[in-house]
């Protein structure tokens, strides 16, 4: 079951590891920083057009985010440096 916590969890998770602050996210997203506090914190989801500039952006995979998998490369080996 789909849960926003985790989802806005496991998206500060990566966007940390990637040294990247919250205002970075909304840029690559084209929303305000305000919008990735809320998803962060569980508040708000997004559409699925933002989750897949996520997972290009950080070559993470979509069921990593969406808490249907606990592996947070599954997939990526198929992508390109052009997919990124």
């Amino acid at each position: 079951m789909f849960s926003k916590k985790l989802f806005g969890q496991r998206i500060r998770e990566v966007r940390k590891l990637n040294k990247e602050n919250q205002q970075n996210l909304a840029d690559v997203l084209d929303m305000l920083q305000n919008n990735v506090s809320e998803i962060e914190s569980g508040k708000k989801a997004t559409t699925a057009e933002k989750i897949a500039k996520i997972c290009r952006h950080y070559r993470v995979s979509a069921d990593y985010l969406l808490g249907l998998s606990d592996d947070p490369r599954g997939g990526c080996e198929r992508w390109t440096e052009e997919d990124a």
